[in-house]
């Protein structure tokens, strides 16, 4: 998923994103521990995908709060 992409998803599609990406993850860690992994590096790639989600999701929480306060 490309940057773009992921900062138009609304905050309830990025937590469900962010939960989906680290059961993959998790599962790819233990699936990698028992016998190793075709690819490495897409561990690499779904961690760094993750802190983008966690990234965005942040941001987005922080420009709602933000707003929020300016509403009242």
């Amino acid at each position: 998923m490309k940057k773009e992409e992921i900062k138009e998803l609304s905050i309830q599609e990025l937590q469900a994103q962010i939960e989906a990406s680290e059961k993959a993850y998790r599962e790819l860690k233990v699936a990698h521990a028992i016998s190793p992994v075709d690819n490495p590096s897409k561990i690499t790639k779904d961690r760094r995908q993750i802190a983008r989600l966690k990234t965005v999701l942040r941001q987005k929480e922080i420009a709602a709060k933000a707003e929020a306060s300016a509403v009242k």
